[in-house]
């Protein structure tokens, strides 16, 4: 896997397919130390009024998905590229340069500040944008699909025909795994997701040292 240097930091790729449990892995490997950026969160913020990516969306898809106050309504807009290939693609087209020149500015700041250590970015399209070819190692999250149906319909009360739509207008995780250096599985428990989480960290942490040393 190709690699990017900007500093000494390890560079970490998370990904998963939709309610596969790579939201609360991140969480975990924050908590073990690792600097994390959430590529939702990003988004988020880059969908907000008055940015570049808020004015190029609106003028492809319409004011019909906007809120009142002119913010995105993502879940309005969700519907639309959920249900059609050629327009999902249209939003990945406007929005992912955006996103990863936003990555690599915060990963930029946090190697001005830290150096070292690991930064792990949390993105569900890294494979599908080839964002992977990026990062110095790649975690493939996967869990069980009727535990990502149960998932789907419990936390985004969608209903179990609208989560298998979820499900398939995404990269099959069997391709995804294929370029994996780690996988965590978070069909068991909590503490089976978080004992994977804790040997991938101690991996990574050799493979930071290693980098440290020959960097």
């Amino acid at each position: 896997m190709p690699v990017c240097y900007y500093g000494v930091m390890l560079h970490v790729g998370l990904t998963g397919n939709i309610a596969s449990g790579k939201s609360h892995a991140a969480q975990l490997f924050a908590e073990l130390g690792a600097h994390i950026i959430d590529v939702d969160v990003v988004v988020h913020e880059l969908l907000a009024s008055n940015t570049k990516t808020h004015e190029k969306i609106v003028n492809a898809f319409g004011e019909q998905i906007l809120r009142p106050d002119r913010s995105i309504d993502r879940r309005e807009l969700g519907k639309i590229v959920f249900s059609d290939t050629n327009k999902r693609s249209l939003l990945n087209n406007l929005t992912h340069p955006d996103v990863a020149a936003e990555i690599l500015r915060r990963i930029f700041a946090l190697e001005q500040v830290y150096r070292t250590g690991i930064v792990i970015v949390d993105a569900a399209l890294i494979i599908e944008t080839g964002g992977h070819k990026m990062y110095d190692r790649l975690i493939v999250v996967t869990c069980d699909p009727l535990l990502q149906i149960s998932r789907l319909t419990t936390r985004d009360h969608l209903t179990a025909e609208e989560a298998r739509a979820r499900m398939e207008s995404q990269m099959a995780i069997e391709e995804k795994l294929k370029l994996a250096d780690f996988t965590i599985d978070t069909s068991g428990t909590l503490k089976q997701t978080q004992e994977q989480v804790e040997a991938i960290y101690r991996d990574l942490l050799a493979q930071e040292l290693r980098k440290k040393q020959h960097g």
